[in-house]
């Protein structure tokens, strides 16, 4: 799943894990960094005394849990992080001349999902607020599941709007240049699909995926949309001082 911050990627990694046929896709190489990859997955430094062994262990261990029970690895993907998880495959896997034969070589044949949100000032408001209120999901209940740092107070902030609309447009762009320059045709779904027909979504992966697409439609969605008054003013106050 190739995506940028607050596009729906959770919803649909959490659809996707409930199939239990379909992986369990996550961030599992979120950070740019061997070491934080090697604490995530609870492996000792000292345990692999080359880099190329830290990675196979680090690979091994994040499609273990990438997998669970099914036989699909799910992993999302953040163009942050990227570049420098395609400098690590090369040293697993040198002599591959691609980025497309890195990733097949490492976790099989591949379906290529870009999930993307059209509304980058909705997209970039969403983004402020989670970081601001440290609650990025909610459950569909409405309790919180996703809690990343204590709350702080609400508060507009145009220059960060900004410069998120700015960085998540172009991790859209970059996305797009890459499956251009692989050769790849993802599947591409949208934050406004996804969040109008979660089971219509999920059954077209499944079936992209060679499972039971009819498994979707008992899958409850799991979390809850941040958004209210307070996202649709902040929007509104941006856009009236940015306009022309």
């Amino acid at each position: 799943m190739c995506t940028s911050p607050r596009s729906g990627s959770t919803l649909l990694c959490r659809l996707l894990a409930a199939t239990g046929k379909s992986g369990v896709p996550d961030s599992h190489f979120h950070e740019p960094s061997v070491s934080a990859w090697m604490e995530d997955f609870g492996l000792q430094d000292d345990q692999y005394p080359s880099e190329k062994e830290q990675l196979t262990a680090v690979f091994a261990a994040a499609h273990a849990y990438g997998t669970g029970s099914s036989d699909i690895f799910g992993l999302r993907l953040q163009r942050h992080s990227f570049d420098f998880l395609m400098q690590k495959l090369d040293c697993l896997h040198p002599g591959l001349s691609t980025d497309a034969e890195r990733l097949h070589t490492a976790f099989g044949h591949t379906l290529f999902i870009h999930l993307t949100r059209p509304n980058k000032l909705e997209q970039a408001i969403s983004r402020l607020r989670a970081e601001q209120s440290g609650l990025w999901h909610r459950a569909a209940d409405g309790t919180e599941l996703e809690r990343l740092s204590a709350p702080q107070e609400l508060s507009y902030d145009a220059v960060s709007i900004a410069r998120h609309i700015t960085d998540m447009t172009l991790a859209d762009e970059n996305w797009k240049s890459w499956f251009d320059r692989e050769g790849i045709t993802p599947m591409r779904i949208t934050y406004d699909e996804l969040s109008r027909d979660p089971s219509a979504i999920l059954s077209g992966i499944l079936e992209e995926l060679g499972q039971d697409s009819s498994i979707a439609k008992d899958i409850t969605p799991p979390t809850a949309r941040l958004s209210d008054e307070i996202n649709r003013s902040w929007a509104e106050r941006f856009r009236g001082e940015n306009k022309g």
